[in-house]
């Protein structure tokens, strides 16, 4: 039992132990064991369609979006240009098991070991500060005095992300989306969900909405003002 044939997100993959592979998306956390139950062959023993009661055991190692892929389209004569960018979110994974008959999965992901060392290590710790535990919650007060100070001085405005204007404004809203800290807060689904109903094309990722949310919920300034800003730095600096 060298091999096994699975399948995944539509995708059939040859896998051994120890082999690290990209695949489709899983809705699971980095460093969690995850299974693949739909085998089509291990070693010489083919399914008809799959293997009754094997599975094929894996670490989630990360999910990540992969290079940027181009998509030009261009009818010739007829003055028309279409540029749009695709991330395609995928999954690694390394495979740990193949197992058969009905067997469970014996070899836990070395990511959960780690956090139950860490959990384990920090008890102690936690005993030793127990006495200066005023003087931490004095501590503790200051942040959340300044986060209360920068929640007071935020302005809720997704206008003030770069490229957003009065039309899409009214476009959000008609969608539901009202709020910066709800655009922070998107993922991944959600930006296609957004870019497929409000015909953006893309531009949620290209203008970075997500990151410049965020920046703006944490209390940095508009993108736009710093891009000013730079652009005041750099015309000082040729006048010297």
């Amino acid at each position: 039992m060298t091999f096994a044939v699975i399948k995944t997100g539509g995708k059939q993959y040859k896998v051994a132990a120890n082999d690290v592979l990209k695949i489709e998306k899983l809705d699971a956390e980095a460093g969690t064991i995850v299974t693949f139950d739909q085998v089509l062959m291990v070693g010489d023993e083919v399914g008809a369609p799959l293997i009754e009661g094997a599975t094929v055991a894996a670490e989630l190692l990360e999910t990540r979006k992969q290079k940027t892929v181009i998509i030009f389209k261009k009818n010739r004569r007829h003055n028309y240009r279409r540029r749009n960018g695709h991330r395609q979110l995928l999954s690694t994974v390394r495979i740990t098991e193949i197992l058969t008959g009905g067997a469970k999965p014996t070899i836990k992901a070395a990511g959960v070991a780690a956090k139950t060392d860490a959990v384990s290590e920090a008890k102690p710790a936690k005993a030793k500060t127990a006495a200066k535990a005023p003087a931490a919650d004095a501590k503790a007060a200051a942040p959340k005095k300044a986060a209360a100070k920068a929640d007071a001085d935020f302005n809720d405005d997704i206008k003030l992300i770069g490229g957003v204007g009065p039309a899409l404004e009214k476009k959000l809203n008609a969608a539901g989306v009202t709020s910066l800290t709800q655009i922070a807060a998107w993922t991944a689904d959600d930006v296609v969900k957004f870019d497929d109903l409000l015909s953006f094309k893309g531009r949620i990722e290209r203008d970075e909405w997500i990151t410049q949310a965020q920046d703006l919920v944490a209390g940095k300034p508009p993108r736009s003002k710093v891009d000013q800003d730079a652009a005041a730095d750099k015309a000082e600096d040729k006048t010297k």
